[in-house]
């Protein structure tokens, strides 16, 4: 069983290597993460500067990119003679719920690990300046043995959050569907020692639920939150609607004039 383990936080993360270290009890676990943090990254892929693997320890690797990078490297280069059972990204320092994922490094590295065929899991944790590694890990290790026994829908991965308790406070685990959120007053300005303008992209959190059981319901009810995510973006529902569309921009498109 070969298992690879990436984050977006960076190689030196504490929440990476205990992840690792528990996941070691389900077989052979390959660390491939960025050498610094690498958060909100999306799915960017480096295509503008070179890529440099480089070897820290027994099955360890950091990489000068981004997470998806990291899965990259860490499939076609680390283990690129090994079958990959599973991949899980993580332990993430905060929630990645709602609107959130699209931006996630952490996600993102998931969804890649998907794209390329394999059983994957993201892992995010609630907290501040402490974090409850440990518990986060044991969790996301139940999780790993049951998506390795009964496997994934086709193009699905799992979007883990683990709320800010103790594993014996914890209400069980919720299936759930993403919430939204947003951020109020998103840039927050700030002038420098020379009078020079800056700003922050910060601002308060405002979620609301999609529909009922959401993630940020389950972490509010001290819930483990696993939501089923996937990467066909297309909106089924709107399909039929826009159809009607077609024979009109297409008679407009036939009435533009060449350039």
């Amino acid at each position: 069983m070969n298992i690879l383990v990436v984050n977006d936080d960076g190689i030196e993360s504490h929440g990476l290597h205990a992840l690792a270290k528990q996941l070691k009890k389900l077989g052979d676990v390959w660390v491939v993460a960025p050498d610094r943090p690498q958060n909100a990254m999306g799915r960017a892929i480096t295509l503008h500067k070179p890529l440099r693997l480089k070897q820290i320890g027994r099955r360890v690797f950091s990489v000068n990119g981004t997470p998806s990078d990291c899965v990259i490297l860490g499939a076609g280069w680390a283990l690129r003679d090994h079958e990959i059972h599973l991949l899980v990204s993580g332990i993430n320092k905060g929630l990645n719920i709602g609107d959130d994922v699209t931006n996630s490094g952490t996600v993102a590295a998931a969804l890649e690990g998907t794209i390329q065929g394999i059983p994957s899991i993201a892992v995010s944790l609630d907290g501040l300046n402490r974090f409850r590694f440990q518990a986060a890990a044991s969790v996301t290790v139940e999780v790993a043995k049951l998506v390795l026994q009964d496997e994934l829908p086709v193009d699905t991965f799992i979007n883990v959050n683990v709320p800010d308790v103790p594993v014996k406070d914890m209400k069980g685990i919720q299936i759930t569907s993403l919430s939204r959120r947003r951020y109020r007053n998103s840039i927050v300005e700030k002038v420098d020692p020379r009078g020079g303008w800056y700003c922050w992209v910060a601002g308060e959190q405002v979620t609301w639920n999609r529909r009922r059981c959401s993630d940020a319901d389950a972490i509010a009810d001290n819930k483990v939150s696993l939501t089923p995510l996937h990467f066909d973006m297309t909106q089924y529902r709107a399909l039929t609607r826009l159809r009607s569309w077609e024979p009109v921009l297409s008679r407009r498109v036939k009435q533009l004039k060449p350039s």
